[in-house]
């Protein structure tokens, strides 16, 4: 991790974004000891309820022993296999076997929807997860994930977008909330054209974030275009100037569930 870049971010978001949560970053190493290993809690299977603990300032260490969620582990890479009846929980259920989620309309449809999802094999064997300013040296960040609300979510918006010729320079894909925060922005950190993905729309994920505030993961490449191109972008302008004045009024420190 280059220091320098790390301290331009900070300088660009406290100027342009006051008093806004900072972001997370996650990556895969082979390493031990980049961040302590997160205790499995067989009452809390989603990766994102434990994302807060990081989102305030405690860096943690996934692997495939203490992510519980079977589709956590399967969009972290960690594993390539999904749940028996899949296509049912997702949508419809099995009447006196199986309660479906409903987010899909048909067995049919969940089938044909993982077709454009396939499995893969995480890089490393652990992913670590940090805000980024307790980022060091060592640390090698692939994504990095805001937790923001529609002001916050405005301005990345477009800035991801300055560059862009095409119109999707954001993408919001269907999946769950960890999909959004690694799978997707994953699979778009592998592309020509890394595009940043908007998310946390999974209605079984929203009870772990704040009502009001959604995702925005940025793959690396992506995130440090973003960077190079703030001092010319909109947000050195009077129209920026009055969003980001409610910004700074909307005392979004403190996190807490």
């Amino acid at each position: 991790m280059d220091l320098a870049l790390k301290q331009r971010f900070l300088d660009i978001w406290t100027n342009s974004f006051p008093g806004a949560e900072l972001p997370i970053t996650l990556y895969y190493t082979d390493e031990e000891g980049r961040a302590p290993s997160v205790e499995p809690k067989e009452t809390q299977h989603c990766l994102i309820g434990e994302l807060l603990n990081i989102r305030n300032g405690r860096p943690a260490c996934f692997d495939k022993h203490n992510v519980l969620c079977r589709g956590g582990r399967r969009y972290l890479g960690f594993s390539q296999t999904i749940r028996s009846n899949f296509e049912y929980f997702l949508s419809c259920g099995i009447p006196g076997e199986l309660e479906g989620e409903r987010y899909k309309k048909s067995p049919e449809i969940v089938a044909d929807s993982m077709q454009n999802m396939p499995p893969f094999e995480s890089p490393g064997r652990y992913l670590i997860a940090k805000r980024w300013d307790l980022l060091k040296e060592s640390d090698e960040p692939m994504l990095v994930v805001f937790f923001a609300r529609a002001d916050v979510l405005a301005g990345l918006f477009t800035l991801a977008n300055f560059d862009e010729r095409e119109p999707d320079g954001v993408i919001a894909p269907f999946g769950s909330g960890c999909s959004a925060i690694l799978y997707h922005p994953y699979r778009e950190l592998q592309s020509d054209r890394p595009r940043a993905v908007l998310g946390m729309f999974d209605v079984s994920a929203r009870p772990f974030v704040q009502p009001d505030v959604l995702s925005f993961a940025v793959p690396w490449k992506k995130f440090l275009a973003m960077v190079a191109n703030a001092d010319e972008s909109f947000l050195i302008t009077e129209s920026w100037a009055e969003v980001r004045s409610r910004i700074g009024g909307r005392g979004e420190a403190g996190l807490s569930h």
